[in-house]
């Protein structure tokens, strides 16, 4: 055994046994090698089903990480341009100015529509057709590709679409066909997860009970304004535990339930083969950087990926998402390094567990 691997399984041991997780996952590839698969808790509180490494975790926004995967491997194959118009293949979405909207556009959070319509449920979110007439009827917050701002609901159904469109078949099929099947992770990636599979899913608790706040003070905070009736985070859709445990959402092409040990795999996948060593460089070099319109922050993207993250990794070459609940994926093309960290309590917006997985890893 490695001192990776028992220092990762110590710490995960100490956050489990300390209460501040109840489960965790974490996988370290490195050139295709797994050098950690580390997990510690239980998936099911009620029944004290322990959590396992094949145990899947919906992830959030750590999903997109892997849809932006998929759209990279079809880009290799000239299935997708990134420099077509999205509505090149969705001839809907080419309205109100969006005719001038990028596949590379929407890698980068520049296509201007992060918002849906201020009283969306995970009803409808569950419902891809609607979301995507939705999105397509939608009006720009700002001109394609002047401006960046976190796309947080729309990125999966605009790319989706769009690889929908492109290839006659579902974002959960291509990702089966072209990514988790041949990387052997058909158990353990997916988007809408088959019914069959939900008991072996880890279930989602919230760190802490839901934060009450009055509209006024939502209204200052630049992530929660509302455009003409839109907004990036619609208060009745909010991923707490309660939406991440509905089947409904997690048996959508809408959802994102990976393990860490699939998650760390893809990203080892795409600098080792999945697509060529050009594309990689692309797609992990900074395409924009500049102050984010939906979260008043800076950002700098890549194709898809957070350029720089974590910082507790401490390098300008490391690429990856983070899931709202405190999950994430990440790589370094300088070191081969690729991490996976799932968990299922939902800290929202506290990413303390995958900073200390980070900090162990950059120290090895």
């Amino acid at each position: 055994m490695s001192d990776l691997q028992k220092n990762v399984q110590a710490a995960i041991d100490e956050l489990v046994e300390s209460g501040a997780e109840r489960g965790v996952q974490v996988a370290v590839y490195r050139r295709g090698e797994l050098l950690v698969d580390a997990v510690a808790g239980v998936a099911d509180p009620a029944t004290g089903r322990p959590f396992t490494s094949d145990t899947p975790v919906y992830v959030t926004s750590t999903g997109k990480g892997v849809i932006a995967a998929v759209v990279h491997v079809l880009a290799d194959r000239g299935v997708l341009d990134y420099d077509a118009p999205i509505s090149s293949y969705w001839p809907e979405f080419g309205i109100h100015g969006k005719d001038r909207a990028t596949v590379r556009h929407a890698l980068t959070h520049a296509v201007g529509v992060p918002g849906v319509p201020v009283g969306t449920t995970p009803e409808d979110i569950a419902d891809w057709d609607r979301m995507c007439a939705v999105i397509a009827a939608a009006e720009p917050w700002w001109e394609p590709g002047t401006a960046t701002g976190y796309h947080p609901q729309t990125f999966i159904f605009i790319l989706g679409e769009t690889v929908r469109r492109a290839t006659g078949k579902s974002i959960s099929r291509v990702l089966r066909e072209e990514v988790a099947g041949p990387l052997g992770l058909a158990d353990e990636l997916f988007f809408a997860v088959p019914p069959a599979e939900l008991p072996r899913l880890a279930v989602i608790e919230d760190a802490q009970p839901p934060m009450e706040m009055p509209a006024e003070m939502l209204a200052q905070i630049p992530f929660f304004r509302v455009v003409n009736g839109y907004t990036a985070a619609p208060l009745n859709a909010m991923p707490d535990a309660a939406y991440s445990n509905r089947s409904d959402i997690l048996t959508s092409d809408s959802g994102a339930t990976m393990t860490a040990r699939a998650l760390a795999r893809v990203y080892d996948a795409l600098m080792n083969g999945l697509i060529s060593a050009g594309r990689l460089r692309e797609v992990t070099s900074a395409a924009v950087s500049g102050m984010d319109e939906v979260n008043g922050t800076p950002a700098t993207w890549g194709l898809g990926y957070s350029i720089g993250f974590p910082q507790a990794l401490n390098s300008p070459t490391a690429f990856g998402m983070a899931g709202s609940g405190g999950t994430a994926a990440f790589a370094d093309p300088a070191t081969g390094i690729a991490v996976g960290v799932t968990k299922n309590r939902a800290s929202f917006g506290d990413f303390s567990t995958v900073e200390r997985v980070a900090r162990l890893v950059a120290d090895a």
